[in-house]
């Protein structure tokens, strides 16, 4: 095949941007693709911050987010702004006047990662227009569609649309072959979150280290990173998380509590509230990817309710007390390298304790991180090529 394959890779998130920069890296070295990349904003600041340390910059920008936007709307001005993009490109195929400018700018397959609104409405809107679906982090289940909401919604309806399902785990796999999916169209290819972390020099990391002195932010063996920020967690359950945070650094009062806390409002405004008076737990708006990855190299105990993070943390060896009742990522809880404890406080109390009360050195986890081996985005771009046939 001589031409060029024009593949449009779209994202608005802070984690779609790490999961697919390693994909869009990887298919830049080859002459075969012309690498269209679409922010459709969701996270405006958290994802074109988050290109810039990839060394990244999105084509086209849609600036989709509104304050306190419900669901509703966010998914209706993403599917609008995205079907505009396709409507163009197939204006600029149909045309007969100018071929080069016809090959460079159709689009012949869409590529999406994981399980946001962004995922569900950019893989419609392809299937809309006849374009093929490539979906990164496929299989990924929980099979509760309020657990998490919305996202395990989103990826169930994502997957009826796919065409390639690049399934991180076997168990992902399964997962995919039990709801009738083609085992041609699917394939095990590990996560790319992992080859994000090796895509970062020990430079950027290294370079890390100012900004928490420049903060006076301690980073020694005492330290314990939180992320809580997903919407069924809001509302009483972020209390009951919040309490347990809050009598931790009481009674660990040596111990260094780093919080990134998430803008929304539902979300920060409470945390700002009951933790900002506790001189040893520190608060900081977002952090830029390569920072937060240096709070997980070197955290004794990282408390979340993140995905990425879940995938992340085993390559550091770090424990994960996984705040949340269901998760998808079911390989971590079997290898041990994490653990649910939900929004309950006593367990998220007491299983913390077993950390902090011990040495740092004495609570490492030595298993193989189960979510890949850092050379995902090579398998992915492997199995592209197949599809057609190049």
């Amino acid at each position: 095949m001589n031409e060029k394959k024009n593949i449009l890779v779209v994202f608005g998130t802070r984690p779609e941007v790490i999961k697919l920069a390693p994909v869009i890296l990887e298919l830049r070295k080859h002459d075969e693709y012309n690498v269209i990349v679409c922010n459709t904003e969701q996270q405006k600041e958290l994802s074109n911050q988050t290109l810039e340390y990839f060394g990244l910059k999105a084509d086209i920008n849609l600036d989709c987010m509104r304050p306190n936007q419900p669901l509703a709307e966010i998914q209706s001005r993403i599917l609008l702004s995205l079907d505009e993009v396709e409507i163009k490109s197939k204006r600029r195929r149909q045309s007969t006047n100018m071929a080069t400018k016809i090959n460079e700018q159709s689009i012949d397959a869409t590529i999406v990662q994981g399980d946001t609104m962004t995922v569900l409405t950019g893989a419609l809107v392809s299937f809309y227009h006849k374009v093929p679906v490539f979906h990164v982090e496929a299989g990924l289940r929980s099979y509760d569609i309020y657990e998490p909401f919305p996202e395990e919604v989103m990826r169930q309806m994502t997957s009826r649309v796919t065409q390639l399902h690049f399934a991180p785990t076997e168990k992902n796999k399964q997962a995919l072959l039990s709801e009738g999916i083609d085992e041609k169209m699917i394939s095990v290819t590990g996560n790319t979150v992992i080859d994000a972390l090796f895509c970062l020099s020990d430079d950027v990391i290294a370079r890390s280290k100012c900004f928490f002195e420049e903060k006076n932010i301690p980073i020694d063996d005492k330290l314990v990173l939180i992320t809580a920020h997903r919407r069924e967690n809001h509302g009483e359950r972020l209390d009951r998380i919040i309490k347990a945070i809050h009598d931790l650094a009481t009674k660990y009062a040596d111990h260094t509590f780093v919080i990134p806390v998430h803008p929304n409002p539902n979300v920060k405004d409470k945390i700002h509230e009951n933790l900002g008076k506790l001189s040893n737990v520190h608060l900081l708006t977002p952090l830029d990817y390569p920072y937060l990855v240096y709070l997980q190299r070197n955290a004794k105990l990282i408390l979340t309710d993140s995905g990425g993070i879940q995938e992340e943390a085993p390559t550091f060896g770090c424990p994960t007390l996984v705040m949340r009742y269901e998760t998808e990522r079911q390989e971590g809880i079997e290898a041990g390298v994490s653990t649910l404890v939900g929004a309950d406080y006593a367990r998220i109390l007491s299983l913390s304790e077993n950390v902090l009360s011990k040495e740092k050195s004495q609570t490492r986890l030595t298993a193989q991180n189960p979510y890949g081996d850092g050379h995902s985005a090579e398998k992915i771009e492997k199995l592209i090529r197949n599809f057609f046939k190049m």
